[in-house]
């Protein structure tokens, strides 16, 4: 049975608003609590926004069993000296619950904040690897010394070290073939929002979907991994609806996925103030389909 998750938004005010969803969402026994690694976003630029690190730093704290991740950090803003450190410390306060989703980023408001030129595609993919090399590496080792092209570390200290070993898991988001190679080297699981868009109609949508999965099959077998060794997460769009019209038709969602290799959904979770999050009245037959 596929697990299910669910992504907070971080714009919940007061801050302690966000706390008490994750801990109603670890009530219902759901595996991991993810929150957006933004510093805006977009639709609610002018809404209060709160930062990733401490929020989640804060859930640690309040609750006791359910896992909690970013999703996703990028090398937009983030520099992996800084946020090793930050990976490592949020290990220790959650007693080894963490997971942090990881991505190249896209080239929006998150990309310009620092002043950076514009990247395309090609480039952010590029500097997503070498970011992610040298994350890997600052967690799994004491002392880190790297100079890079893009990113560097001189005596970069991470002691005592993660609660995890070897590292903290990494989730991998990606799509494309240079992300998917990266998934496959560094990877404990992927996620995917599948093919983008509303308008996309559910089989093209599977169809997609299963296109990604299989190149990432490939790309595991290339890098001498079994096919089994990434967990694979669906991180549903707030813009796709369709597998939620009736408790039949999210059981068939669910059976397509598991049939794919599938191991987990991931939603938003539910909002009453703005729609923003799971349709209001679905939240128990989404629980029930997924035995809890």
């Amino acid at each position: 049975m596929l697990a299910l998750s669910a992504l907070v938004l971080p714009d919940r005010d007061p801050p302690v608003a966000f706390i008490a969803d994750v801990q109603q969402a670890e009530a219902a026994g759901l595996r991991t609590v993810w929150t957006y690694d933004h510093l805006t976003w977009p639709a609610l630029r002018e809404r209060p926004w709160y930062a990733s690190v401490p929020l989640l730093a804060a859930a640690a704290v309040a609750t006791s069993r359910v896992r909690l991740g970013t999703q996703v950090a990028t090398p937009n803003f983030r520099h992996p000296v800084t946020f090793a450190k930050e990976i490592m410390t949020l290990d220790r306060i959650s007693g080894g619950r963490l997971d942090i989703g990881v991505g190249a980023g896209s080239e929006g408001p998150d990309a310009l904040v620092l002043g950076d030129p514009p990247r395309d595609r090609r480039e952010r993919a590029e500097r997503f690897a070498e970011w992610l090399r040298l994350l890997d590496q600052l967690l799994t080792q004491p002392v880190t010394t790297v100079r890079g092209e893009r990113f560097s570390a001189v005596d970069a200290h991470q002691i005592p070290g993660c609660v995890q070993r070897p590292r903290v898991p990494l989730t991998v988001a990606a799509a494309g073939p240079r992300a998917l190679r990266s998934a496959a080297r560094f990877g404990q699981a992927w996620v995917t929002y599948g093919p983008y868009g509303g308008q996309v109609d559910p089989e093209s949508w599977f169809r997609g979907i299963g296109d990604q999965s299989a190149a990432l099959t490939r790309e595991l077998e290339v890098a001498g991994r079994a096919a089994t060794s990434v967990r694979r997460i669906v991180q549903l769009a707030l813009d796709v609806r369709w597998p939620f019209e009736s408790a039949a038709r999210y059981a068939d969602f669910l059976g397509r996925l598991s049939a794919m290799g599938f191991d987990e959904v991931s939603v938003h979770w539910p909002r009453a103030d703005d729609g923003r999050g799971l349709p209001a009245g679905v939240l128990g037959p989404v629980l029930a389909a997924h035995g809890l």
